[in-house]
């Protein structure tokens, strides 16, 4: 999955392309079942619409139209909206949330605990871990090692 984040990050960059984030209220996830559930799709089963699906990441989906070229990654409750048209973006972040109950983030400024820097003038985008660098560091007492 992770590769899939930063190869997108990549075409992110070089075709300076848009990148938004939205927040999946979890609530469903907190209730309580009694009942130990498993689940598993039998094999050979297909979605109708589905049957070009990426196989190798299931979590990464594609939308071309025209001239316009949408991702959309979904990891647990987050999602990605990656693409080269603002207003077919802007009609797929309006839509999701009458579907689920959902938090518009903005520009994608954070991916899996990883800040995202950006200089679009020159097509540059940049990964820091610092804050999470911080944390441990703090957690083992050690806030003042160089």
């Amino acid at each position: 999955m992770a590769k899939s984040i930063w190869i997108l990050l990549v075409i992110v960059a070089w075709y300076d392309y848009e990148i938004w984030q939205m927040d999946v209220k979890t609530n469903f996830l907190n209730g309580f079942v009694e009942e130990e559930i498993y689940m598993d799709q039998p094999e050979g089963f297909t979605t109708v619409g589905e049957e070009q699906k990426n196989e190798h990441d299931p979590f990464v989906y594609k939308m071309i139209s025209g001239s316009s070229i949408v991702y959309l990654v979904l990891y647990v409750d987050d999602i990605l909206l990656i693409g080269n048209d603002i207003k077919v973006l802007g009609g797929i972040e309006a839509w999701l949330p009458t579907q689920f109950f959902m938090k518009d983030m903005g520009e994608a400024s954070n991916i899996l605990g990883i800040k995202i820097y950006r200089d679009r003038s020159k097509r540059m985008l940049g990964l820091t871990q610092s804050s999470y660098i911080a944390k441990v560091l703090k957690r083992f007492k050690m806030e003042n090692s160089k």
